[in-house]
């Protein structure tokens, strides 16, 4: 990392503290931020790398922080074992494709959520259907994951549907980004990208995370919750449609 340029290695700390204030924020966004950002400077396989540590203490930590951890596990665990099946049996997407058809996906996502969010769209999951409806969102996020290395796509929208209040809707997220995390970091290292040099990378991308964080936190009694989302939401339309816009040719 210390061989990269200047301006590189400051990208790449700006995009991990301003990610860490969306999620200190809005108790999610980290990752899609953090690999939305990075997909204009390297591979999104890269930048899925670059992740893997400050995704997963983060969102351990917002996992640790909820009131219901067994009672979360006890409902989710299908949708987290289909997730850990998904991102497996993809795992060689985001590694095997090309950078381009990589960076293209993962505009077409962040736009498709970013609609999503803006039409605030909701959904609703009747009790009898989460049996069989769970696996299949796991599934179809793992596979989101492995292409992309964006992990809310069908997650997010199908935890809002369900009947939880608030704290158990963050502490759910924080479960299923942590489980994502870890089944997306098993991938890279299979296919030999996850190595000691980008992982020691990854640990130092923590700090601007964490710092973000902090201030994320410090900002969300500060600003109206409503404002935020919704530029959120527009910058990651706009940053979504640049990616397609650039790859797409």
């Amino acid at each position: 990392m210390m061989d990269l340029p200047l301006t590189f290695l400051a990208h790449v700390a700006f995009t991990f503290l301003l990610a860490g204030v969306v999620k200190g924020m809005i108790g999610l966004g980290l990752p899609t931020v953090a690999i939305g950002l990075l997909g204009l400077v390297m591979p999104p396989a890269e930048a899925a790398v670059l992740l893997v540590v400050p995704s997963l203490v983060t969102n351990v930590w917002q996992l640790a922080a909820g009131p219901r951890f067994g009672a979360i596990l006890d409902r989710l665990w299908p949708m987290m074992l289909g997730i850990s099946l998904g991102t497996w049996a993809g795992a060689g997407l985001l590694a095997g494709v090309k950078a381009g058809q990589a960076a293209m996906a993962l505009g077409v996502a962040l736009v498709l959520y970013a609609l999503m969010g803006l039409a605030q769209v909701r959904f609703r999951v009747p009790g009898h259907a989460e049996s069989w409806l769970a696996p299949l969102v796991g599934v179809a996020t793992g596979v989101v994951t492995a292409a992309t290395g964006v992990f809310v796509i069908p997650a997010v929208p199908y935890l809002q549907a369900l009947d939880l209040d608030r704290n158990e809707l963050v502490q759910a997220l924080g479960l299923s980004f942590t489980v994502s995390t870890l089944a997306l970091a098993a991938g890279l290292a299979h296919h030999g990208l996850f190595e000691g040099g980008m992982a020691g990378a990854s640990a130092l991308a923590l700090l601007p995370a964490l710092g973000g964080m902090v201030l994320g936190q410090w900002l969300r009694n500060r600003i109206r919750p409503e404002t935020f989302r919704r530029c959120f939401f527009l910058g990651l339309l706009a940053l979504g449609a640049v990616l397609v816009l650039e790859h797409g040719a």
